[in-house]
């Protein structure tokens, strides 16, 4: 069985169900009536804080499912809205062939990462424009964040620790790269067990800038962190969620633009 969305105003018998659903584990939503109002939507807001689902007080397939009411807690795909002219609105600087080339093999990447739903679509294609502009999976240049006046490419990561790295040649094999700029051997060690298939990129790092490869770096990083990034979205924090992958504000304002057109654009 799947799950209509149900929020405040509708009415029926799925609300009703809902409603009862909720008393019986303890959330008391008011009067079992059908009728979706303040008191149902404060009872599923704390069901949801109590299950550690996103707080929105909304029942969608994953709260319902929570709640035994339906089978699947999967979300509805957004991979047909988010189309080639959507994308490329997103990102208006990108030569439309890269998005060609790039969107299919992102949208079947988050598919298969359960994130193929609207928010992690519009949170995955203003990433790539923050991280790479190009939709085309890209290595890190060179810059004086990581690359001393008088040094060799990359040195400045030599030495991190932060990022793992044992010193030189460290800070060059394992720069950034992807759609997400993967950086240092800790990160190319964690992340690439986690693919599907595993890859070992401590060892093949290049191949983090393969497409699916980078695809699916990108689905795992956003999949690691979406119950934050979903929350920070929904209290209009474009710079937390930007942090929560970045670790910092590069690029928010690239970022940000690119959330903010396809969230008119994607119907909800």
């Amino acid at each position: 069985m799947s799950a209509a969305v149900l929020r405040i105003g509708d009415d029926g018998r799925a609300v009703k169900a809902l409603q009862a659903a909720l008393l019986e584990r303890g959330f008391n939503p008011g009067r079992v009536d059908g009728e979706f109002g303040g008191g149902t939507q404060a009872a599923v807001l704390a069901f949801q804080r109590s299950e550690g689902l996103l707080a929105d007080g909304i029942a969608g397939p994953r709260t319902q499912a929570a709640l035994g009411l339906v089978d699947s807690p999967e979300l509805p795909d957004a991979s047909a809205e988010m189309t080639v002219q959507v994308a490329s609105r997103m990102c208006p600087f990108t030569p439309i062939g890269n998005i060609k080339a790039s969107l299919p093999v992102l949208l079947e990447s988050l598919g298969q990462a359960g994130l193929g739903h609207r928010t992690m679509t519009l949170m995955a294609v203003a990433t790539i424009r923050a991280e790479t502009e190009s939709f085309l999976p890209i290595s890190e240049g060179r810059s004086r964040f990581n690359t001393s006046p008088s040094g060799h490419p990359f040195d400045l990561y030599d030495n991190r620790r932060d990022l793992g790295n044992r010193g030189s040649p460290d800070g060059e094999r394992y720069r950034g790269r992807g759609f997400v700029q993967l950086t240092g051997r800790f990160n190319y060690a964690k992340y690439g067990p986690r693919l599907q298939p595993p890859l070992n990129l401590e060892q093949t790092p290049e191949m983090a800038n393969a497409t699916r490869v980078a695809a699916d770096l990108l689905a795992t990083f956003l999949g690691a962190s979406e119950l934050q990034i979903k929350d920070a979205l929904l209290n209009g924090n474009l710079q937390a969620a930007r942090r929560l992958v970045n670790g910092g504000l590069n690029g928010l304002d690239r970022f940000a633009e690119a959330y903010r057109i396809g969230d008119s654009l994607l119907p909800t």
